[in-house]
């Protein structure tokens, strides 16, 4: 099967994701199978949160949307230019997806199919029903996809190189399991925003959106603020109001009550507005409902920090700071070069 009929299904996959907005659900009869797939993506997306409590419909819908748009064949043929695939030799690739944000796992699948490789995945129990609804879709375009689409719920076997995502501990595992494999182990990682107390109101209102996306369930969702000495939270706190409704989810809820009260119990001093903490804290990995802050009193040793704890950073967010800063409110918004852990995913399927 060619690469370009491959790009073609996940281009039809595009136009049947574009039909599917938070807003209005727009049913366009000129997609493909829609008499077989509308309904039913519709009821999924529905019943997600009862698959996972932290899939909200608007969670699900805002990842949909961003996919929609990646799918477009202008982007595939951007991403997919500098590469030559057409001397693949297809081999069987392993996905271990996380399930920590609805279809996370989705740019590892894509990859593994547009490089002319086999993808043999196990999902994550939080999040096993919409790439495997996707990837249906996808053999309803073309029928030859069956032959490089596998699913599995028992021990991956029978693969030439692996790409797994999981926790610092699980990491340890995989590259012991692994280690016999071309693989690309992901770990956790955090994001940082980098602020300087010049951001206007509509900067902060987008940082919100880096911090409470996917209720900060993401390793692009920020959790740590490196902010100047003497540095006046109150702007911070008024751009953010626009997010307090994140309250009345009861999962946030309630790990906004026990991490608060936790951090209370232990005589730390925090900052709050009653939907989020703010706590000074050297670690980039904050709780649920909470963001860190660390001060800095001069910005060039910050930044050779950061340079040195790259390995625990996805995301750095600032007003160009570093040069691979990402603008504020755009860490959710990957283009499809934009690889977790900053490790690229297509320079090592060409080369297994």
């Amino acid at each position: 099967m060619l690469q370009i009929e491959k790009k073609k299904c996940f281009v039809e996959l595009g136009k049947f994701l574009n039909q599917f907005k938070k807003d209005k659900n727009n049913r366009n009869e000129a997609v493909l199978h829609n008499n077989v797939f509308f309904d039913d993506f519709e009821d999924l997306i529905t019943l997600s949160q009862s698959h996972n409590g932290w899939f909200t419909p608007e969670q699900v819908y805002f990842s949909i949307e961003s996919w929609a748009e990646a799918l477009q064949e202008q982007s595939l043929n951007q991403w997919l230019a500098p590469y030559d695939f057409s001397q693949i030799q297809s081999k069987t690739v392993g996905l271990i997806l996380a399930g920590n944000i609805p279809l996370v796992g989705f740019h590892d699948f894509l990859s593994v199919l547009i490089s002319g490789h086999k993808a043999l995945i196990k999902t994550s129990s939080n999040d096993q029903h919409l790439i495997k609804f996707l990837a249906n879709y996808l053999i309803a375009v073309n029928p030859e996809m069956e032959n490089f689409i596998m699913f599995t719920d028992g021990k991956l076997e029978n693969f030439d190189a692996v790409i797994a995502t999981g926790s610092n501990n699980t990491a340890r595992y995989f590259e012991y399991y692994f280690k016999n494999k071309p693989s690309i182990i992901r770990k956790n990682r955090n994001s940082v925003a980098l602020l300087t107390g010049q951001e206007t109101h509509e900067e902060l209102i987008a940082l919100g959106e880096d911090i409470f996306r996917y209720f900060g369930l993401g390793c692009r969702n920020v959790s740590k603020l490196f902010v100047p000495k003497g540095y006046d939270f109150q702007p911070f706190f008024k751009a953010i109001y626009e997010y307090k409704d994140v309250i009345f989810y009861e999962k946030y809820s309630n790990n906004y009550d026990y991490n608060k009260a936790v951090f209370l119990m232990s005589n730390f001093k925090l900052l709050d507005n009653e939907f989020i903490t703010l706590k000074e804290d050297h670690s980039y990995a904050s709780p649920i409902s909470s963001v860190f802050y660390e001060y800095y009193e001069d910005i060039t040793p910050l930044l050779a920090q950061l340079e040195q704890d790259k390995e625990q950073i996805q995301c750095i967010v600032s007003n160009g700071h570093t040069p691979e800063s990402i603008p504020f409110g755009q860490t959710q918004k990957p283009k499809l070069w934009d690889y977790a852990d900053h490790v690229n995913t297509l320079d090592f399927l060409l080369h297994i």
